[in-house]
C-alpha cells in the first residue's frame, strides 16, 4: 500500500530555537519517565526496610509498569481527538503530583497507588514526545531531533541506578522530590512552545469499549508476566487464568476496535507493511533489551563487588555508545533521506554485543566487559529510533498520535515479555546449578548480603552464577538477530519533507514570522 504522506504546509513553522527549546521541555518529560522505570529498584530495598510490606515488595515495580504500559495507547489517540497541548501538560502534571505523594508515602499501600499515579503520566510523557516532534518536524528533519531521545534512554540506564543507589544512602524520599523541579521546567517549556503549535479539532466520538477492553487486556497479560514464576507458578491457576483472560480480552478488542468508529488503535495501519514490520522489531528490540541488559549491573554487583552506585557508574560505557550513535545516526538519516538500514546494522551489532557476553567469566577483566557493553549500546542508539521513524513515515498526519504510541506501546510489552521470559531462563538454570552445587538455601536476591559469604562459598556462588548468565545472553542474541531478518524486509522508502533550495526562503520567511508571533515568549 502506497503511503500518503501528511501534507508539509500541515505543519507550524518553527524556528530552529523554538524547536531546541521544545525539545528541551520533552527530553525533560521524557527523562522523568524513562529514569523512574531503573532509579526505584536500587533503593527498594532501603524503602521496604522503612515502611515494611515486604510482601508487597514487587508492587511497587509492577504498579509503575503496569499503569504506564496500559495507558500509553490511550494517550496518542486521545492528543489526536483534542490536541497535544492539553494531553502532555495533562501528563506531566499527573506524573508530578504522582512524585510528590509518593515521596510523602507513610506506608506500601500509599507508595503502592502512588507509584500507579506516577505511571499514568508516565505513559503519556514518552508516546507524546515523539508524536509532537513528528507534528512539527518533517520525517527527514526529524532524525537528528529525535536521536536525542535515544540519549535520555541511555542517561537513563545509567544514571537510574546511579541516583537511585546515593538517595536510598541519604534519603529515599529524594528519589520522587527530585521530579518535581524538572517536571515544573518541563511543563513550563512545553506549555508556552506549543501555544504555536495549532491543533485543528474536528468531529470525533470516543472508543470507551475499545479503550476499556484494550486496558484490561494488557493488564491481564503484564500481570501474569510479572508474577509468572515470582508470586505464583507459572501453572498455577492465577496465572494461567490471568493469561486466559488476555487472550480473551485481546480478542474482544480486536473485534470492537474493527466495529468502531473512531477506534483507540486503528487496525487498518496495521495493513501498512512498514508500519507492521517496524512494531514487530520494536517489540524484539525491546524484549532482547530489557530482559538482558538487567542482568549486567547484577553481574557487576555480584562478581565484581560493585555497590549499587558503583555499579551504574561502571555503567557509562553503555551508555556512551547509546548516546553518540544515536545522535550521529540521527545526523546521518536527516543527510542522506533513509534509514532501513540503521536498524538492521543496529541489531546485528546488538546481537554480536549479547553474545559477547556469553563469554564472561568470574575473572573477566572490567575493560573487557566494558568493551562488550559499549558494542551492546551502539547496536542500540542505531536501532532504536530509526525504528519510531519508521512507523511515523508510514503514517497520515491524523493517525500519527495513535501510530506513535502504538509503537511506544509495542517497545514496553516487548520490555515486559523479555523480562519474564528471560528471567524464567535465568531462574530456572540458576535452581538447577545452586541444587547441583549444593547450594540450594542461598539467595542472590541481596548482591550485597552475597558479597558476605564465605570465600569458599562466595566463589562457588559467584561461577554458577556466570554459567547461569549464559543462556541469558545467548537467547537475547538469538532474539536480536530474528529483528535483524524482520528489518531487512522493510521496505526502504525516502523519507518525506526534504528541503529543496527554492524551498529554503519560504521556509525562512515562515520561520521569521513565526519568531515575531513569539517575541512574547
Amino acid at each position: 500500500m502506497t503511503t500518503v504522506a501528511p501534507p508539509e504546509q500541515a505543519r507550524p513553522q518553527l524556528a530552529h530555537r523554538q524547536i531546541m527549546l521544545l525539545m528541551g521541555g520533552l527530553m525533560t518529560g521524557m527523562l522523568l519517565a524513562a529514569l523512574d522505570q531503573t532509579i526505584v529498584g536500587t533503593a527498594l530495598p532501603t524503602i521496604v526496610g522503612e515502611l515494611g510490606g515486604l510482601d508487597h515488595y514487587s508492587w511497587v515495580v509492577t504498579a509503575y509498569l503496569l499503569a504506564s504500559t496500559a495507558s500509553t495507547p490511550l494517550y496518542g489517540k486521545i492528543s489526536d481527538l483534542y490536541g497535544r497541548r492539553p494531553v502532555l501538560l495533562f501528563a506531566i502534571s499527573t506524573f508530578l503530583v504522582g512524585s510528590l505523594l509518593a515521596g510523602m508515602s507513610q506506608n506500601m499501600t500509599q507508595l503502592i497507588a502512588t507509584r500507579a499515579l506516577q505511571g499514568i503520566g508516565a505513559g503519556g510523557l514518552m508516546t507524546l514526545a515523539f508524536t509532537i516532534v513528528s507534528d512539527v518536524v518533517a520525517p527527514r528533519e526529524r532524525a537528528r531531533y529525535q536521536g536525542l531521545f535515544g540519549a535520555v534512554f541511555g542517561i537513563s540506564s545509567v544514571a537510574g541506578p546511579l541516583v537511585g543507589g546515593y538517595f536510598a544512602e541519604t534519603d529515599w524520599r529524594w528519589i520522587f522530590y527530585i521530579n518535581v523541579p524538572l517536571g515544573v521546567f518541563a511543563l513550563y517549556v512545553c506549555s508556552r512552545v506549543l501555544r504555536l503549535v495549532p491543533h485543528t479539532r474536528r468531529d470525533h466520538r470516543i472508543d470507551y469499549l475499545g479503550a476499556t477492553l484494550m486496558v484490561a487486556a494488557v493488564s491481564s497479560w503484564l500481570l501474569a508476566l510479572s508474577w509468572g514464576g515470582n508470586e505464583y507458578a507459572w501453572g498455577s491457576p492465577t496465572i494461567l487464568g490471568l493469561l486466559a483472560a488476555g487472550a480473551v480480552l485481546t480478542a474482544l478488542f480486536i473485534v470492537a476496535e474493527g466495529r468502531a468508529e473512531e477506534p483507540i488503535l486503528p487496525l487498518r495501519l496495521f495493513k501498512r507493511a512498514t508500519f507492521s514490520l517496524a512494531n514487530t522489531a520494536t517489540f524484539i528490540l525491546g524484549f532482547a533489551m530489557f530482559g538482558s541488559i538487567i542482568y549486567v549491573p547484577l553481574y557487576l554487583q555480584i562478581v565484581k563487588g560493585a555497590s549499587p552506585t558503583r555499579s551504574g557508574l561502571l555503567m557509562l560505557p553503555m551508555m556512551a555508545g547509546v548516546i553518540v550513535t544515536s545522535i550521529v545516526a540521527g545526523r546521518v538519516i536527516s543527510r542522506i533521506g533513509r534509514y532501513k538500514w540503521f536498524p538492521v546494522a543496529g541489531t546485528v551489532i546488538m546481537g554480536g554485543g549479547l553474545l559477547l557476553f556469553t563469554t564472561l567469566q568470574v575473572d573477566t577483566p572490567l575493560w573487557q566487559a566494558f568493551i562488550y557493553m559499549t558494542v551492546i549500546g551502539v547496536g542500540l542508539g542505531m536501532a532504536m529510533q530509526p525504528l519510531i521513524l519508521a512507523v511515523q513515515n508510514a503514517l497520515d498526519l491524523r493517525d500519527m498520535g495513535a501510530g506513535t504510541s502504538a509503537a511506544t506501546f509495542f517497545r514496553s510489552l516487548g520490555g515486559s515479555v523479555g523480562v519474564a521470559a528471560l528471567g524464567a531462563v535465568m531462574n530456572s538454570k540458576l535452581s538447577e546449578q545452586m541444587s547441583g552445587s549444593g547450594m540450594a538455601g542461598v539467595s542472590i536476591n541481596a548482591p550485597a548480603e552475597v558479597r558476605k559469604l564465605p570465600p569458599q562459598i562466595l566463589a562457588a556462588v559467584e561461577h554458577v552464577f556466570v554459567n547461569a548468565l549464559h543462556p541469558v545472553f545467548l537467547a537475547a542474541a538469538v532474539v536480536a538477530f530474528v529483528g535483524t531478518v524482520i528489518t531487512i524486509a522493510l521496505p526502504d522508502r525516502p523519507l518525506q519533507g526534504g528541503t529543496a533550495p527554492a524551498e529554503a526562503a519560504s521556509e525562512e520567511d515562515a520561520a521569521a514570522e513565526m519568531e515575531a508571533k513569539a517575541a512574547a515568549f
